[in-house]
């Protein structure tokens, strides 16, 4: 057993955010650090994921998985080394990948924490190309939107986690033509010279239906929506025939305080036949095995980039999670503790 320290600083949710979250909806407490109880294992966790979704667990409504609550620590995904163990099968300097994030060390049951192996990949990558994202981007294009070879795809919010996976994937898998969006020329750029999006354009320039029809102009079949509003609307548009929409997000309605329109052009769905269905990367699971094999492939090869933006310490942890949702990242936002 290695040295298990006094206190540990964790954040806490302390009032829940009116329209976008600031600092003072949020806390960091130091909490003090036992040795962990029989079957359980101490985490010094090394790295921890910032992600869309938890921006709704910041309101008190019932969903697909609890909100945060008021002064407890808040939660998601994390990976680090184990400090002290007393479960069977968990040695001290194994790293794992949990669910105790938002805290410098985490106390678990052992059966809620999976090995990873550093010599295989960065131990980041777990909580991105090779974790919930990476998966999320697979599930929803090869299963959810059935994607074939020859489709046109069109992605939103295509330089983050996703997104910008989503679009890569369809890519090596043979798409006839890729289209992303996102929030600036800069990431424009960066979709089309390092990710290979045929097109892409910066939905601040222009109303995005007309930049979409401009980028495919033969339409699109496959749209991965991680923006909602407007975006959707305009796939919508543009689905030719019994095209597929995979909805994963809804980030520009996220932090909104009014009731926000649905897309005005419902009706279409109905002529074009079109398939529009959400994606919770939980119903997914036996994807898993697939999906490492494929991706890690993917890696080695070179054929996929998975970038990440690394904001350092637990301290700046919230406003990591405020750049995120500004689009401030490129690829995984991720918070390393190095201290």
């Amino acid at each position: 057993m290695s040295q298990i320290p006094a206190v540990s600083r964790e954040w806490h949710l302390v009032r829940r955010p009116q329209g976008w979250p600031v600092a003072e909806d949020f806390a960091l407490r130091e909490v003090e650090v036992a040795a962990p109880a029989p079957g359980r294992i101490l985490v010094r966790n090394l790295h921890m994921s910032v992600d869309p979704y938890m921006r709704g667990r910041m309101n008190d409504v019932k969903s697909y998985i609890p909100p945060f609550q008021l002064d407890k620590p808040m939660d998601g995904g994390a990976v680090g080394e184990i400090v002290a163990s007393a479960a069977e099968g968990f040695e001290v300097g194994d790293h794992v990948l949990h669910g105790l994030g938002w805290r410098e060390y985490a106390d678990l049951d052992a059966k809620h924490a999976t090995k990873v192996d550093a010599s295989l990949a960065p131990l980041s990558a777990y909580l991105g190309v090779l974790g919930m994202p990476g998966l999320t981007a697979y599930a929803g294009l090869f299963e959810v939107a059935s994607f074939k070879e020859g489709d046109s795809v069109f992605v939103s919010g295509a330089a983050g986690a996703v997104g910008s996976l989503v679009g890569q994937f369809a890519k090596i898998k043979g798409a006839s033509r890729v289209i992303g969006s996102a929030g600036s020329d800069e990431k424009v750029t960066l979709l089309t010279e390092k990710y290979g999006f045929d097109a892409a354009f910066n939905y601040k320039n222009g109303p995005v239906g007309e930049q979409l029809k401009e980028a495919a102009p033969e339409g699109i079949d496959v749209y991965f929506d991680n923006v909602g509003g407007d975006h959707l609307e305009a796939a919508i548009s543009s689905l030719n025939v019994h095209g597929r929409a995979t909805l994963c997000g809804a980030i520009a309605q996220y932090n909104a305080t009014e009731p926000t329109p649905g897309p005005r052009n419902l009706a279409l769905v109905i002529g074009k036949r079109l398939r529009l269905q959400g994606v919770l990367v939980g119903d997914h699971a036996g994807l898993q095995p697939q999906f490492v094999q494929d991706v890690a492939g993917w890696l080695r090869s070179g054929e996929l980039v998975a970038d990440e933006t690394v904001v350092e310490g637990v301290e700046n942890a919230t406003e990591a999670f405020l750049g995120m949702l500004r689009g401030e990242n490129t690829g995984k936002m991720i918070v390393s503790f190095t201290g």
